[in-house]
C-alpha cells in the first residue's frame, strides 16, 4: 500500500512550492497528490502566461526532483482547480507525456493495488472564471453565486456544455460499477455540510437572503455516502479548518481530509493508504 503526500491550493506561492519540493526530497513518498488551484491567479487569465508558468516553475521543480531522486521519484497525480482555469491543460498534458505527472481529472489509475480517481469541478461560485464549475445536482445556482453558464470560459463549447452537465452525473460516469472499498478520491471541492466546506460568510446577505455557510458539493457528499470509498481528499475552502478546528471529517466509512489552508504556510498531509486514520497534517 503506497505512502502518500497530499497538498492543495498552493496558488503559485513560491514559498509553498519550495517547502513542498524540500519535503518530498527529504522523505519521498510513493505518491504525491496535488488537489488543484496550483497556479498563480494571473496564469488562468492568459494561456501563454499559464503555459510559461507550468513549464518554468511547476515542471522545472518536479524535473529537478526526479533528477535528484532517480528511482525514488514518486508518482505525481494532479488535478486543476476553479482558480486555474483550463488554459494550462495543453502544457499539463505535454509534461505528462514526459512522465512528470498524471493529470487525474476524470480518470482512474491504480498504484500498488490502490485505485485513485480525480475530479476537479466545483459547484457554482461568485467568481468569474467558470472553466471548472458545474451545476451540482440540478440547474440551481446558490444565492450570491453566478451560473456556470455565465462568466468566463476557455471556449464557447465549454459554456454550452455547462448548461447540460452536473457534478452528480459526472461522478456516476467516473466511478461506474467499480468496487470503491479501497479507493482514494482526489477532489478539488469538499462535500456539503462537513467540517471541510465552512466558509467565512457569517452575517452576509444578498437581497435580504442569508448566504449558506457551507458551500461544498451536495453531489460529492451523496456520492461518498452512497459509494463509501476508503478516503477522499479536498481543498477549495481555505478558511474551513480555521473556522471548524478540524481538517478531518467522516461520512460513514469514508474518511475525508482537507488540505486547504488560509495562512502563509504549506499545509501538507501524509498518509498511508492502508492506515488512513493515522494521517498527519503538517504546516511548513
Amino acid at each position: 500500500m503506497p505512502r502518500c503526500v497530499f497538498v492543495t491550493d498552493l496558488h503559485g506561492s513560491a514559498h509553498r512550492y519550495e517547502r513542498l519540493f524540500s519535503a518530498l526530497a527529504a522523505d519521498p513518498p510513493e505518491v504525491v497528490l496535488l488537489g488543484g488551484d496550483l497556479l498563480p491567479h494571473a496564469a488562468a487569465v492568459s494561456s501563454p502566461h499559464s503555459r510559461s508558468w507550468v513549464e518554468e516553475v511547476l515542471a522545472t521543480g518536479f524535473a529537478a526532483l526526479r533528477e535528484r531522486l532517480h528511482e525514488d521519484y514518486p508518482r505525481v497525480l494532479l488535478i486543476l482547480g476553479n482558480d486555474d482555469g483550463k488554459a494550462p491543460l495543453p502544457e499539463i498534458e505535454a509534461q505528462e507525456e514526459k512522465g512528470l505527472w498524471t493529470h487525474l481529472h476524470g480518470r482512474r489509475v491504480e498504484i500498488g493495488g490502490v485505485p485513485f480517481y480525480g475530479y476537479a469541478y466545483v459547484p457554482p461560485t461568485p467568481f468569474a472564471l467558470k472553466d471548472w464549475e458545474r451545476y451540482d445536482v440540478s440547474r440551481y445556482t446558490p444565492v450570491g453565486c453566478t451560473s456556470p453558464e455565465e462568466g468566463r470560459h476557455l471556449s464557447q463549447e465549454e459554456a454550452r456544455r455547462a448548461r447540460h452537465s452536473t457534478i452528480a452525473e459526472d461522478l456516476e460516469r467516473l466511478a461506474g460499477d467499480d468496487e470503491l472499498r479501497d479507493a482514494v478520491f482526489l477532489f478539488h471541492g469538499p462535500p456539503h455540510e462537513t467540517k471541510l466546506d465552512r466558509a467565512a460568510l457569517d452575517g452576509r446577505m444578498v437581497d435580504h437572503v442569508p448566504l449558506d455557510l457551507h458551500v461544498g458539493s451536495i453531489a460529492v457528499r451523496r456520492f461518498l455516502e452512497k459509494r463509501q470509498p476508503r478516503l477522499s481528499l479536498h481543498g477549495h475552502i481555505h478558511e474551513s479548518v480555521r473556522l471548524t478546528g478540524d481538517w478531518r471529517d467522516r461520512l460513514g466509512r469514508t474518511l475525508c481530509l482537507g488540505g486547504a489552508h488560509d495562512g502563509p504556510q504549506l499545509a501538507l498531509i501524509r498518509f498511508d493508504t492502508e492506515r488512513v486514520d493515522e494521517a498527519v497534517r503538517e504546516l511548513l
